[in-house]
């Protein structure tokens, strides 16, 4: 296993003839063809497949008192029904705040009762509609706000809820200038293509999961701990996803019903959960209501900065932390953050892309934005003016191992035209439309994970590399083969890659902004690992050794690939783990958003005219699939500012619009220009390929920037979102 514990030297991968490309998605002529099967598409993997329905609780706090099921048995096609009261005895993963089964105990609105298993999909939806379920109905915690008082500090699970340097308070209120407002950011839900879909089926006592899941691994621990078989019984294949957004980071109740539908039937069961299972029966990113206080002297410098957030999750969940970007991005000696997290018993709150900076973006943007008019200054100034190259809440002893913030900021200014922008609100007009631009930041920390992979040359010269690493729409696929092209010298078309599979290398997986740079990372050792055993086995000085056109060369000797692999080929599994170079050095990637907004005088409409978004987010493997996932992302971001918000029914506890149609995201037509600017920037402490992260950096501050040129447009100050029309014209000076 490869350590990468020192900053990379110069490497393979510098020379960038093939990684750092803009080459096109390996797998795109399957996804646009429709040739790629997803996990509900697997006709080939088991004969005789059953289709399971999951019938989810009608109540969102309470008990079951008795489950009436014999109507339903006698229903046509019907195979078997499974409750908790015939299902066994079942775990709960450690990773899960909710039970998969509910029973007797209800935690959640629409929490899997039962499944149906028929002979087909529309038997078993119609039986499930059968089964009788006698419910004792508790009262339940369904609004934030009324639950902030009872708000606790959480444990401390991997991000510390609190921190605090210096004297706060004190230098806060002898601040010349202070700022002191809440924001708050309503429940948003997932709204991927593909629904949580699985195909599962048991030989003998083991079991064989064809499903849609972001973690590999992850799904084998979730279903060992949920079934309470040894791991080693599980296979889980998911080569294929349609998006995911932190849903799929853990197994569902699609995974979970599908395997105790198909025990109990014996045959293989598909399930998929509807769309509006997907808002209610899996997870959401939570509702925060956040306080920010910010001081500053008169020339900008913010002497004071506090960030505190309260969210709220099922009984045992976790906290949304919104204040993590304040830990690390603008400089200020006297600093606080603090999370608190109230009990709510709506569906358990978990991971949505850029969890925590997301939603925390979109106030502290706001909040410069506030103290910048406050100042009478420029929003990229006072940005600019209160820049730090070390981590503020540590000091000058960890230094950020790259950061061009600025450099985003003066960049995006200069090709957005922010020289032309009016500071007074309200003045710039075009017809009916008042027109304004916006600025904010973008942050989100890097993280690495272990990683591993498998690497082979066959007798032909095929290159081929396996890994459990998934790609949920990203380009895996993609940037995986461009490593291994690199580093093996063949044209991208002689490798193949093999993802999503539980006989493979465990690698990174999807996630949180680290299943790019970490998977490659993992690759590159793998790679670099057959580079030692070609040479090696042809007799060739490793030391000048080149891989290059399928060839090696060394000297004036030269073999090609094919040969030094020979009939049985060579095959070898290796990996990396990061050591403490994300504790000695700050690591976190950077951006600036430029939004120009319309708003409609007459009817307080909202109009993103354009937007622009300049990133430094070390080496791009890819800059086409890079500027895709952007886009999404910054797509995402005007989503979250003008139109995403899961309705909480107060009364019942569950999210009113749970479907396509009135749970609403942005469309082509609603962003009509976007344009995307990398630095040029390589970081040597990231990682062997010098990259970082960038699936979820364009989301965090893309609202805010949003919010922002709303303001600027017609003076309208909103800091509860999404900026609805409503909001806009009750806001509007008078």
């Amino acid at each position: 296993m490869m350590k990468f514990d020192i900053p990379a030297e110069a490497n393979l991968i510098d020379k960038e003839r093939v990684v750092g490309r803009p080459i096109n998605r390996i797998d795109g002529p399957l996804k646009t063809t429709g040739r790629a099967p997803y996990a509900y598409e697997r006709h080939d993997v088991a004969k005789g497949t059953a289709y399971g329905y999951i019938l989810g609780a009608s109540i969102a706090k309470g008990s079951i008192r008795t489950i009436d099921v014999g109507e339903a048995r006698r229903a046509p096609g019907v195979l078997a029904i499974v409750t908790y009261e015939n299902a066994g005895k079942l775990g709960k993963a450690k990773a899960h705040t909710a039970r998969m089964l509910a029973g007797p105990g209800v935690q959640h609105y629409d929490q899997a009762v039962a499944i149906v298993v028929a002979e087909t999909f529309e038997q078993a939806r119609a039986a499930a509609h059968l089964i009788k379920v006698d419910y004792l109905r508790e009262e339940g915690r369904f609004d934030l706000a009324g639950q902030r008082d009872k708000a606790v500090k959480p444990q401390e699970k991997g991000d510390t809820p609190d921190t605090a340097v210096g004297d706060f308070a004190a230098a806060f209120a002898a601040a010349d200038v202070q700022l002191d407002e809440t924001y708050t950011t309503p429940d948003q839900c997932h709204a991927m293509m593909e629904p949580h879909a699985t195909i599962a089926a048991w030989e003998g006592d083991k079991l064989s999961l064809w499903t849609s899941n972001q973690m590999i691994a992850w799904a084998v621990r979730d279903m060992s701990e949920t079934l309470l078989i040894p791991p080693e019984r599980i296979h889980v294949s998911s080569p294929y996803i349609g998006g995911g957004f932190g849903s799929k980071l853990w197994v569902r109740a699609d995974a979970v019903m599908a395997a105790l539908g198909a025990r109990a039937t014996g045959r293989p069961v598909k399930v998929a959960l509807t769309r509006p299972q997907a808002y209610n029966n899996t997870t959401h990113r939570p509702a925060t209501i956040q306080r920010i206080r910010l001081g500053a002297s008169r020339d900008g410098r913010i002497s004071a900065i506090a960030h505190e957030s309260w969210s709220g999750d099922l009984e045992g969940g976790d906290v949304e932390i919104a204040a993590k970007q304040t830990r690390q991005l603008y400089a200020g000696e006297a600093r606080l953050t603090a999370h608190r997290l109230a009990t709510l018993d709506l569906p358990e709150g978990n991971a949505m892309r850029a969890p925590g900076e997301a939603a925390g973006m979109l106030a502290l943007e706001i909040a410069m934005d506030e103290l910048a008019e406050r100042l009478r200054m420029d929003p990229v100034q006072l940005r600019i003016v209160n820049d730090t190259q070390y981590d503020p809440e540590k000091g000058p002893s960890v230094p950020f191992s790259e950061r061009r913030f600025v450099e985003c900021l003066q960049l995006g200014a200069d090709r957005f035209g922010w020289s032309r922008r009016n500071p007074t609100p309200g003045q710039v007009r075009d017809g009916r439309w008042l027109i304004g631009m916006g600025v904010a930041a973008a942050f989100r920390g890097n993280i690495t994970m272990k990683s591993a992979a498998r690497a082979s040359v066959d007798k032909r010269g095929m290159v081929t590399i396996a890994t459990d690493m998934t790609d949920i729409g990203t380009g895996s696929y993609t940037i995986i083969a461009q490593t291994a092209a690199e580093l093996l010298g063949v044209p991208i078309e002689r490798v193949s890659v093999q993802l999503g599979d539980s006989s493979f290398p465990v690698s990174a997986g999807s996630g949180g902004q680290w299943g790019g740079n970490s998977s490659t990372a993992g690759v590159y050792a793998a790679c670099m690992s057959l580079r030692d055993a070609i040479t090696q086995k042809v007799g060739f000085n490793s030391k000048d050794v080149v891989f290059e056109n399928g060839e090696l060369r060394s000297g004036t000797r030269v073999v090609s690939l094919a040969e030094a692999a020979g009939d049985k080929g060579i095959t070898v599994d290796d990996g990396i783990e990061f050591g403490d170079l994300s504790e000695r050095y700050a690591q976190a990637t950077f951006g600036a958003h430029f939004v120009e907004a319309g708003v409609d005088r007459h009817t307080c409409e909202v109009r993103v005219r354009r937007m622009l978004g300049v990133f430094a987010a070390g080496r791009i493997l890819n800059p086409k699939t890079a500027r895709s996932q952007i886009i999404g992302a910054m797509s995402m971001g005007v989503g979250a500012a003008l139109m995403e918000e899961a309705v909480v029914d107060k009364k019942r506890g569950y999210f009113v619009n749970h479907d396509m149609a009135e749970y609403l995201v942005p469309v082509h037509a609603d962003i009509p220009h976007q344009e995307v600017v990398f630095l040029d920037e390589v970081d040597a402490k990231s990682s062997p390929m010098k990259a970082k992260g960038v699936g979820e950096l364009g989301i965090c501050g893309a609202g805010a920037a949003v919010a922002n040129a709303v303001y600027n447009a017609c003076g309208a100050r909103i800091r509860d979102y999404p900026l609805t029309l409503n909001k806009i014209l009750k806001s509007l000076p008078t």
